[in-house]
């Protein structure tokens, strides 16, 4: 039997029971907040970059920092969809999020690019870590978000990776 939502009072069967729901949605709430921090260093990191690299790095964050953005909807829509309440203010990004806020001073051109692979690896971890509780609950709409994540993260971390070799 479908069990209510507690964010609706209606219940929700749509082949995921209450408990699997429960956590991929806590699962995908990580992911949310990782990614809007990922994005606001990232921003920021655009805004802030200095150096004779200024124009190949402040054109490459903005192509980052905009799929980021464009990234975190359907996060929170796939959080909805499974019944639950989508985080979205500071203090729950900062409870949730596993990559590290951007420095308060705005480090060196390649430090960014250090500290942005750093955050995309860290991304591309919270999503392979909740693929396992998609693919048990045989949630195809979650591990396909999941798989369009971890190849963006994992492409993003190897370009910026590229960046750092001499």
């Amino acid at each position: 039997m479908a069990k209510a939502s507690k964010t609706t009072g209606i219940d929700i069967d749509i082949g995921i029971g209450a408990k699997d729901r429960a956590a991929i949605a806590q699962g995908l709430s990580r992911l949310l907040a990782d990614t809007y921090t990922l994005y606001l260093s990232t921003h920021n990191f655009h805004w802030n970059v200095t150096g004779p690299m200024f124009n190949q790095l402040h054109a490459m964050f903005m192509l980052q920092y905009t799929e980021l953005w464009n990234a975190v909807d359907p996060i929170a829509e796939r959080i909805r969809a499974l019944g639950h309440v989508a985080p979205g203010s500071y203090a729950e990004f900062g409870q949730l999020a596993t990559v590290p806020d951007a420095p308060a001073k705005p480090p060196k051109a390649l430090d960014m690019v250090r500290l942005l692979v750093q955050g995309h690896e860290t991304v591309a971890r919270t999503a392979r870590n909740l693929f396992p509780l998609a693919d048990k609950a045989n949630d195809q709409p979650t591990a396909d978000l999941l798989t369009q994540r971890l190849t963006v993260h994992e492409q993003t971390a190897w370009m910026l990776r590229a960046l750092l070799e001499e």
